[in-house]
């Protein structure tokens, strides 16, 4: 590779010359910059910024860990995140710890190693002693997705106790008596808040019976299965309305819901939790609570930024936002 020593020689001045215009141009003659500019040119010279920003003892990158890749959920996080980052001159490293402790932790032995500027996560569990050692290692971390258990930390989440309860009232004010949750695991903080949630608005109608219907993870097929448990009982036995985890999970119990001959809403409606694109144009139009995905990782860099800038001095932030009910034909017929 092009190295500054070349493009020294080819513009006929010193290496630290050349390093003034690649950093501080105002400071050399306007000739100068331009002979250099033109060797830089002819020689393809790459400047070797990762290198620079490593001696100075922090990237102009920010890592992003995610619970799963493939939930368009996150991949709206995501484009917050980015956005905002870009905005500041800095890019966004995507993980995905796929709902696993050890690739989590793979993914921050990376980042720390990398320099990155600090770690955006949606962490597996609630507990959070590998992220307190990647804060005292000097790289900022923020919460994503999930309210902080250690206020000691910022995060930027939704209320999802609140989402539960209304996603569960929603359901019983249509008239659904036998309502089935799906979804897990629990020790996702989002998953159990979900369900406290709909738990309570259960627990103020005598005449309801929630039913936990646990998935090893929050994917299509996870939900397919799990709805076709339940779909192979007795009809008078079937739950008469589904509130999954999310909107992958609620897919896929649309999806065998359909393969069974029951019909949604009629038989069974189902509500999700996420509001992705795709529940809008499923077959059935899925009802669902909505997040606001975009606003959560722009809020999240917000709060990073933050932290970095100020260091000790930061007070760390919790912010919760509210989520929307969006009713589609799964539960309005």
């Amino acid at each position: 590779m092009v190295s500054v020593r070349d493009v020294a020689i080819a513009a006929g001045v010193s290496v630290g010359t050349v390093s003034n215009v690649l950093n501080r141009p105002d400071r050399v003659a306007a000739a100068t910059v331009e002979r250099v500019n033109a060797a830089i040119a002819d020689l393809g010279f790459v400047r070797n910024d990762a290198a620079r920003q490593l001696r100075a003892g922090r990237s102009r990158s920010i890592g992003l860990i995610v619970l799963d890749v493939g939930n368009p959920f996150f991949t709206d996080v995501a484009r917050g995140a980015e956005t905002r980052a870009a905005a500041d001159g800095f890019s966004v490293l995507l993980g995905n710890s796929d709902e696993s402790t050890s690739r989590e932790g793979g993914y921050l032995d990376l980042f720390e190693e990398q320099r990155v500027h600090g770690v955006l996560i949606s962490p597996v569990e609630d507990d959070l002693p590998r992220l307190r050692t990647t804060r005292e290692r000097g790289i900022p971390v923020v919460l994503v997705d999930r309210e902080a258990p250690d206020r000691n930390f910022s995060s930027v989440a939704v209320d999802d106790v609140a989402g539960g309860r209304a996603a569960a009232e929603h359901l019983i004010s249509i008239g659904r008596r036998r309502i089935a949750f799906v979804g897990g695991p629990q020790s996702i903080r989002q998953v159990a808040d979900r369900l406290a949630g709909a738990r309570i608005a259960a627990s103020e109608r005598a005449e309801v019976a929630l039913e936990y219907i646990p998935t090893s993870s929050l994917t299509v097929r996870a939900g397919a299965e799990a709805a076709k448990t339940f779909l192979a009982r007795d009809p008078s036995q079937r739950p008469d309305a589904v509130f999954a985890a999310n909107d992958l999970v609620s897919i896929g119990v649309l999806q065998a819901a359909m393969l069974t001959g029951a019909k949604v809403p009629d038989d069974l409606a189902i509500i999700g939790y996420d509001d992705i694109d795709f529940v809008a144009t499923a077959t059935v139009p899925l009802t669902s609570m909505r997040q606001p995905a975009a606003l959560i990782g722009h809020t999240a860099v917000d709060l990073l930024l933050g932290e970095a800038e100020h260091g000790e001095g930061f007070e760390p932030q919790q912010v919760v936002y509210q989520p929307e009910l969006v009713v589609r034909q799964s539960t309005s017929g």
